[in-house]
């Protein structure tokens, strides 16, 4: 390929990386870690409230009619469940009954931790509605497509060269460059799965507004509200029909999807309209062999047991070529499959898309010194280079950091503040913003010292709480050997150790003599004598 179109293809790989990296890195990061979402969940939830006995639903409906509307009722394990239902938002109601068969309700204020982090999977962070941000998300993901095509064009001459070279050693922008191309094409089907997926997701509104009224004439939204079954209703819910009668227990409920479908796994029942005529009970669950959109469901009549929607049932459905199509997208994008072996390897596609674009970023920090030393002329960083070197490393630690510490004050502030989730919206922003002007204010090099502390600090944070819980219950934290929330703190734990490394071998960088580096402490000084040559010239003879 001529050397002039491959020029073309390198800027524009750069400049959409550029532009659309931030906002992946932080979609990627926190996609990363919500694959781990229930055990988050798990973590942040006190166990008294988990180890419920079994619940009489007619009890509880009889004693709590605000209930009726939509209560869910998760199946813990044998024998045990955990019946909640939100009478506000932000107020959730659990009911269970004692040792003496007593209905008892309790209010609490979950944390939801990891719904925060999973909408900033979504959402890039962007501030603004859920819509608004999913929007700008599915433009970023254009952009994202375009550097994942432009990246492979542009590495094609070399590919075979240098696809497993990993070149160790003093020329650190070569091994940054090798790990990024590396990284890049192993991959890339993930990548290209990924960028296609969320500009559906994203544009998908839009898309379906302009269909709605070029082909449909308005009847789209009917339709496909009509076949959604979400908003399903059992028969005999027309206006002034009779009350329902009783409903069948869960066990029955469960008895016919487990004929219905041998392999699937429920998971939780979450009931519509309880007691009341038209209602409907949504069994969640799982089912590891298929792509399955969500893990899987179906939607039943709680008073004899007829299924009113198994298009997503796996192994036991009846649901159309499309339905099993956007359930496999939907699966393929989110990992809800395969069981633990899919949900690490997502996690580590996550890690490494991350990491992408973190390196892609400082790549083109450092091809800015190169540029300028092919002019001859002692190099001085430009003032864009110093904020685009700010901006990444706020934008990144400040995205982590902002993560620990919104896990953390999931377990630290249960029961000690009135809304949990004003509190870790709080969190994540404050720390998230401060970080950026902390960059600035200090300078890459400096900052990214001083944040990867506070990452090391914050995500140590998360096993220690569960281990002050543990030596120290009455402090109102709790430890759970639970295989979940055992899972986040020696993960926590683990990534701590990681950020403490990084912390340590980016302390030695930034003390490094090299003054034309926005990562070098002494960055803007004037170039030193070596051996009767310019640092610069030295650094350039080494091939640095």
């Amino acid at each position: 390929m001529r050397s002039d179109i491959l020029r073309v293809y390198k800027t524009v790989h750069t400049w959409t990386g550029i532009v659309a990296g931030l906002l992946l890195f932080i979609a990627f990061y926190a996609g990363a870690v919500t694959m781990f979402k229930d055990s988050l969940s798990e973590w942040t939830t006190p166990p008294t409230v988990k180890a419920m006995p079994s619940v009489l639903i007619e009890r509880t409906l009889s004693a709590n009619p605000a209930a009726r509307k939509v209560f869910s009722l998760a199946l813990v394990d044998e024998g045990r469940v955990r019946l909640s239902w939100q009478a506000a938002p932000g107020q959730r109601w659990h009911a269970w009954l004692d040792d003496q068969g007593q209905l008892r309700a309790a209010q609490s204020q979950p944390s939801d931790a990891a719904r925060l982090i999973d909408a900033l999977h979504m959402t890039g962070g962007v501030p603004g509605t859920y819509d608004v941000g999913v929007a700008v998300m599915g433009m970023v993901s254009l952009l994202y497509g375009l550097a994942l095509v432009s990246g492979v064009i542009v590495l094609l001459p070399t590919l075979v060269k240098d696809l497993f070279a990993l070149r160790i050693g003093k020329n650190l922008k070569r091994m940054w460059l090798d790990a990024h191309n590396v990284v890049g094409i192993l991959s890339l089907p993930f990548h290209l799965m990924m960028a296609l997926s969320v500009v559906a997701f994203g544009l998908g509104d839009y898309i379906f507004d302009v269909q709605d009224k070029l082909i449909y004439d308005g009847g789209l939204k009917p339709m496909m509200t009509a076949q959604n079954p979400f908003f399903a209703k059992a028969p005999g819910s027309g206006k002034g029909a009779a009350p329902a009668p009783t409903m069948l227990p869960p066990a029955e409920l469960l008895a016919k999807v487990r004929a219905r479908a041998p392999h699937f796994v429920p998971t939780a029942l979450r009931y519509r309209s309880a007691g009341k005529a038209g209602a409907t009970v949504f069994v969640a669950g799982d089912d590891e062999r298929y792509l399955a959109r969500d893990g899987g469901f179906a939607l039943m009549n709680p008073v004899d047991g007829a299924f009113l929607n198994t298009q997503f049932l796996p192994d036991g459905g009846n649901g159309s070529k499309w339905s099993a199509s956007t359930s496999a997208f939907y699966a393929l994008h989110f990992g809800s499959y395969g069981g633990a072996p899919v949900r690490w390897g997502y996690f580590v596609l996550g890690l490494a898309g991350a990491f992408l674009f973190y390196s892609g970023n400082l790549l083109w920090i450092e091809s800015r010194r190169k540029a300028m030393r092919r002019d001859g002329a002692p190099v001085t960083q430009r003032r864009s280079t110093f904020v685009m070197a700010s901006l990444t490393v706020g934008v990144t630690l400040g995205c982590i950091c902002g993560i620990s510490l919104t896990l953390a004050a999931g377990k630290l502030l249960a029961g000690r503040v009135g809304d949990l989730h004003t509190w870790h919206i709080a969190i994540y922003y404050t720390v998230f913003v401060a970080s950026i002007a902390w960059a600035m204010l200090r300078g890459a090099a400096r900052a990214s010292v001083e944040l990867l502390a506070l990452a090391t600090c914050a995500t140590a944070a998360i096993p220690l709480a569960s281990l002050i819980g543990w030596f120290a219950p009455s402090s109102g934290l709790w430890f759970s050997a639970d295989a979940g929330p055992l899972g986040v703190d020696i993960g926590a734990a683990l990534g701590a150790l990681c950020f403490a490394w990084m912390w340590r071998k980016t302390r030695q960088r930034i003390a490094s003599d090299r003054t034309d580096s926005v990562w070098s402490l002494q960055a803007g000084h004037a170039p030193k004598e070596i051996g009767g040559v310019t640092s610069d010239t030295a650094e350039a003879q080494q091939g640095r």
